[in-house]
């Protein structure tokens, strides 16, 4: 990890306490609502990834790419029209912050983080130098950045902002990317542009105060000299405010992965893991269920990425119309009915000792967290008909087994073994996990 100028900050608790966030990428581009869903992040050949680009909030670069399917599909479905048509047919008529919030801190997010303008240059609020082109002013004739800010603070949600420093195919340049190895050339690094960043960037920090200051694909080279001084200015401004990685090695207070895209930042004392529920960020029709995580997928994640010192921000992408898709409402529905009882082992706790108990990853499906008091034992995929109890890898002296409880309230029997501790209870054969509570020793 580079040495930042700002380092030696300490990342406020409410972040590593806070575990799960929510990633909004909503857009011009949930009109067409159309990629590729060829597969994850860093799962695919980056030689395939651009032309096939399963992003739909990629969709201005990828039809601009000669011989995509992307491209094919907008001139047979779109008849090639001009992208920001798509910015005057988005009308979010059925939008409802409140509900999307509600269900939100159900499903157990303490954090919410919706892009305020995305790689297209288009704006989710009145942003300086944008004119006309901004859901002010066209499209849904809104400030969707205030009212998703006002509605996450009033469930008492932690409000943060997404910002593309380092892509504006608008205001910066048009050129679609074609292979990650000529990322760059994409990149707007002139002194006007930096300038016209810099001043958005301030606009989000003093208008809306956000906790969460999440920048993506760098900054341009013209204004970095000035970092230093946005980043002073945003913690005066929001003294427990916390920065992301993606500034070109700046400063962070902490590191991102991206689907399985940058996991050796995932040994970072604070890291935060990002994905769609589907392979896309934004709203993609194309997707169904076998490209999506299920319920138990999404909590499995959510533990295993806990467990391991992390937070997971979970995108969701809303239709055009401004609801949430039927597929990723059920998810967030699934988190919510398991955090109801099973929060407690998620929230405020801190990975175990490297050591004192190993993952299992098969029969049974094992992951550890602890708090001052307890340690925790998420359990799944036993055996079906399994002999005798399960054995929880442990070391001794980590817990008392005389103390072991569920957390749903089901019966459970703990003791000490040779091998770790001897765990019986029923219904651990599920796929979702079950939270198994110790005292600590």
């Amino acid at each position: 990890m580079n040495e930042f100028p700002l380092s030696g900050r300490l990342v406020p608790e409410w972040f590593t306490d806070a575990k799960f966030g929510i990633f909004i990428h909503w857009g011009a581009y949930s009109v067409p609502a159309w990629a590729e869903p060829i597969g994850a992040l860093g799962d695919v050949d980056p030689d395939v990834w651009f032309k096939h680009n399963p992003y739909a909030e990629w969709y201005w670069s990828t039809i601009q790419i000669e011989g995509s399917p992307a491209q094919e599909h907008h001139r047979t479905m779109h008849a090639g029209r001009p992208y920001d048509e798509f910015l005057d047919a988005w009308k979010a008529e059925l939008f409802d912050p409140a509900d999307w919030v509600e269900l939100f801190a159900r499903a157990g997010a303490r954090y919410v983080v919706p892009t305020t303008k995305h790689h297209d240059g288009i704006a989710l609020w009145d942003a300086p130098g944008t004119g006309t082109r901004n859901t002010v002013h066209r499209g849904p004739r809104r400030d969707l950045i205030a009212d998703l800010a006002d509605a996450v603070r009033a469930r008492d949600l932690r409000f943060g902002v997404y910002y593309s420093g380092g892509i504006d195919w608008y205001a910066g340049r048009r050129d679609p990317v074609l292979h990650e190895d000529r990322m760059d050339d994409g990149r707007p690094h002139e002194a006007a542009y930096a300038a016209y960043a810099h001043r958005q960037v301030l606009d989000l920090i003093e208008r809306y105060h956000p906790a969460v200051l999440w920048n993506d694909m760098g900054w341009p080279r013209a204004g970095r000299a000035e970092l230093p001084d946005l980043f002073s200015h945003y913690y005066a401004t929001v003294p427990e405010g916390v920065v992301n990685d993606r500034w070109d090695s700046a400063h962070a207070d902490y590191l991102t992965s991206e689907y399985e895209l940058d996991r050796a930042n995932e040994g970072a004392s604070c890291w935060e893991n990002t994905r769609g529920i589907g392979f896309s960020f934004g709203y993609n029709q194309v997707e169904g269920p076998e490209h999506m995580l299920d319920p138990a997928g999404a909590v499995r994640l959510l533990v295993d990425v806990v467990s391991r010192g992390g937070n997971l921000l979970l995108n969701v992408g809303p239709k055009a119309d401004g609801t949430l898709p039927q597929e990723q409402r059920a998810v967030l529905e699934g988190m919510a009915s398991w955090m109801a009882c099973h929060s407690g082992a998620v929230h405020a706790t801190r990975p175990l000792e490297p050591g004192s108990a190993d993952p299992q990853d098969g029969g049974p499906w094992v992951r550890w967290t602890r708090d001052e008091r307890h340690v925790y034992a998420f359990v799944a995929d036993v055996p079906d008909g399994a002999d005798g109890p399960i054995v929880l890898n442990a070391r001794p002296g980590l817990l008392d087994p005389d103390t072991a409880e569920r957390l749903d309230g089901q019966p459970v029997k703990a003791e000490s073994g040779p091998e770790g501790v001897h765990v019986t209870s029923g219904g651990l054969d599920t796929p979702l996990p079950t939270a198994i509570r110790f005292a600590a020793r």
